[in-house]
C-alpha cells in the first residue's frame, strides 16, 4: 500500500510563509477567535521553572475568575498528583506569579486569596495611569478688524475761519489676554498591588555580622582556640582547616572560650549536622561562632540578687468558733463576727 498523505497539512504546510526549515519545529499559527488565553514568553520559556510549573501557571490563567486553584481543586483537572501540584505551585510563589495571603471578613473569619499575575516584573514599577486622548487644539481667536481712521475732508475756504472741532477718540477693542496656564502636579506614583516574596538578584543584601572578638586576647585564650581549631578534625573528619583558616577563627573560639563554654559544647555546635557535601568548612565555621554566640555569663552581682531572699508575707491562720464551729481567719481563737455581735447583743439587752 502506497503512504497516506495528509492533503490539508500539506496545504498547511505550503501557506507557510518563506522557505521551510530542514530540521526543528515547524509552527503552523492559526489565528483563535474565541476561548484562548494569551501567555507570555516570559513564562512559557521560564528557565527555573519546571514544565509542571509552566504547564500549572497555564491552567490557572486560563481559568475565570473566582475559580478554585487550590492543590486539590487542580489535582481533580489535572493528571498530576497532588506533591507535584504542591511542588508546582511552591515554584511559582517563589519565582513571584502566585501569592496566597490570609484575609479576615468583616464576619471575623479568615480566608485565604489566591492570586495570579502573569506578568510579576511590570508590578515592580510603579503604574501610571492611562492617559486619555488628545484634546484636539483650540483654534486661536481671529484677529478683530481694526477700522482704518477716519479722513477729514479737505479744508473749504471760508469767508470767516472757523475752530476745528476737537479729535473724537476711536475705541479699538483688542482680543482679551490669555488666561494664565495652571500647572498640574504629576499623578502621585501608586504603591504595586502585587510584591513577589522572592526579592530580585539586584536587591541590596544585609550586611554580615563581624566574627566575634573576646576583650582581650590573652595568650592562654590564644594557644586553647589553636589547640582547639587543630585538633577539630579528629573528631570531625569533613571539617579540615588550612593554617591562614585557624589563625582567622581564633578569635571567635576565644570568645566562646571567655564566655565559660566548654570546649566539647563548642565542638558540638560548630560540627553537628553540617550540609552534604561541606564545600567550604572555614566559611561554616564563621557563621556559626557569629550566629549562635552564648550570652556572657552573670556577674557577682547579678547571682547575689538571685540568691537574695524574697520577702515573705505573714498569714493569718484559720480558727474554729467556740460556739458555732465556723472556721475564721485570727491570730488567736476565740469566736467568729456573728457571735460576737450575738454576744454583745444579749449583753447590751441583759444590761
Amino acid at each position: 500500500m502506497d503512504t497516506q498523505h495528509n492533503t490539508a497539512l500539506t496545504r498547511a504546510l505550503a501557506e507557510v510563509p518563506g522557505p521551510l526549515p530542514t530540521s526543528g519545529v515547524i509552527h503552523i499559527t492559526l489565528p483563535h477567535t474565541d476561548r484562548f488565553t494569551v501567555v507570555g514568553n516570559h513564562l512559557a520559556q521560564h528557565p527555573d521553572l519546571s514544565c509542571t510549573a509552566v504547564g500549572i501557571a497555564v491552567r490557572i490563567q486560563s481559568l475565570p475568575q473566582g475559580a478554585k486553584v487550590g492543590i486539590k481543586a487542580l489535582a481533580a483537572r489535572c493528571r498530576e498528583g497532588e506533591k507535584r501540584i504542591a511542588a508546582a505551585l511552591r515554584e511559582l510563589e517563589a519565582h513571584g506569579y502566585l501569592r496566597r495571603v490570609r484575609d479576615r471578613l468583616p464576619s471575623g473569619r479568615i480566608i485565604t486569596r489566591t492570586v495570579f499575575c502573569n506578568r510579576p516584573t511590570a508590578l515592580l514599577h510603579p503604574r501610571r495611569p492611562a492617559e486619555g486622548p488628545p484634546q484636539p487644539a483650540k483654534p486661536e481667536p481671529a484677529p478683530t478688524p481694526v477700522p482704518a481712521p477716519m479722513q477729514q475732508p479737505a479744508p473749504v475756504p471760508a469767508p470767516a475761519p472757523m475752530q476745528e472741532p476737537a479729535p473724537v477718540p476711536v475705541c479699538i477693542p483688542t482680543a482679551a489676554p490669555p488666561a494664565p496656564e495652571v500647572p498640574v502636579a504629576p499623578p502621585a506614583p501608586s504603591a504595586p498591588l502585587f510584591v513577589p516574596r522572592v526579592p530580585p538578584p539586584t536587591a541590596p543584601k544585609a550586611p554580615r555580622r563581624p566574627l566575634p572578638q573576646p576583650s582581650e586576647l590573652t595568650p592562654e585564650l590564644d594557644r586553647a582556640a589553636t589547640a582547639f581549631l587543630s585538633d577539630l578534625h579528629r573528631h570531625a573528619p569533613q571539617v579540615t582547616l588550612s593554617e591562614d583558616d585557624v589563625r582567622r577563627l581564633v578569635p571567635g573560639v576565644a570568645a566562646w572560650l571567655e564566655r565559660a563554654a566548654r570546649p566539647d559544647a563548642i565542638r558540638r555546635a560548630l560540627t553537628d549536622d553540617p550540609p552534604q557535601p561541606l564545600k567550604h568548612p572555614a566559611k561554616l565555621l564563621t557563621y556559626r561562632l557569629t550566629e549562635l554566640l552564648p550570652p556572657a555569663p552573670p556577674g557577682v552581682d547579678d547571682l547575689a540578687t538571685l540568691d537574695r531572699p524574697r520577702p515573705r508575707f505573714t498569714v493569718t491562720p484559720f480558727q474554729t468558733c467556740e460556739d458555732c464551729d465556723r472556721a475564721f481567719r485570727s491570730p488567736a481563737p476565740g469566736h467568729c463576727r456573728d457571735c460576737r455581735e450575738t454576744r454583745a447583743a444579749y449583753a447590751q439587752a441583759a444590761a
